[in-house]
């Protein structure tokens, strides 16, 4: 009997971002439970896994600071590929055979779709913002630079663009899981073909033309039908 071979695979993402891609992750859900219990009393409750309320207070800062310095990170990996191109919009115009999971005739897209490139530009805007505001109402050592006003008008500041960005990381998390293959991505680092076909196919092509750990290019058009039929 022979062992079962293991699919082609290609590398989606490389182990220091996906390892800094989880120390956001791990960060923001730290920094929505630990907000949510400072934002309301009905949610004081979840203070409790921080230690109480003085280590929530204390702790939520410094990990926005840690959440911020990766995030700074992300960006310099990817902003290249998340810049806006025209095929954007006609990938935006298709989006409703994306969301029912028919992408048959969607345009094609490169390493990342519109709306990848939407949560990360959100992103890149919602956390400078978070952590400016959130250095404005650090009381233990900002408070003396600050206004009493200006405190306040940070906290508001700093609460709605925290709701935004809640809301983004939801449909962040909702589309990984939907994306049937996306999560194996961002755990194990590869994609097969087939996903890579069907999702990112320009970004395929560009891997088959440059050789970069893809097919060689003659391979990949006498396997069209083979890819078209990976869909793991």
């Amino acid at each position: 009997m022979t062992g079962r071979t293991r699919p082609p695979s290609f590398v989606r993402h490389t182990t220091a971002a996906r390892v800094n891609h989880w120390i956001i992750g791990i960060c923001f859900v730290l920094l929505v439970l630990s907000g949510l219990s400072m934002f309301h009393p009905m949610l004081y409750f979840l203070s409790s896994l921080f230690g109480g309320g003085q280590w929530t207070r204390a702790a939520h800062p410094w990990i926005g600071v840690v959440l911020t310095v990766s995030y700074a990170g992300l960006i310099v990996q990817f902003w290249r590929d998340n810049q806006w191109r025209r095929d954007d919009l006609a990938w935006m115009g298709a989006i409703g055979r994306v969301i029912v999971n028919k992408e048959e005739g969607v345009p094609e897209v490169p390493r990342f779709n519109a709306g990848q490139k939407f949560v990360f530009w959100s992103m890149t805007l919602f956390v400078p913002v978070l952590f400016v505001t959130g250095l404005a109402i650090w009381e233990i050592y900002f408070a003396a630079y600050t206004t009493i006003e200006q405190q306040r008008i940070a906290t508001l500041i700093h609460s709605f663009v925290a709701i935004a960005a809640i809301i983004v990381w939801i449909i962040h998390v909702y589309a990984g899981i939907w994306v049937r293959g996306s999560m194996q991505a961002m755990t194990h680092g590869r994609v097969t073909p087939g996903w890579a076909w069907r999702h990112h196919r320009k970004w395929l092509r560009q891997l088959a033309a440059s050789d970069s750990r893809g097919p060689k290019p003659g391979a990949q058009t006498s396997s069209q039908t083979d890819l078209k039929g990976d869909r793991r």
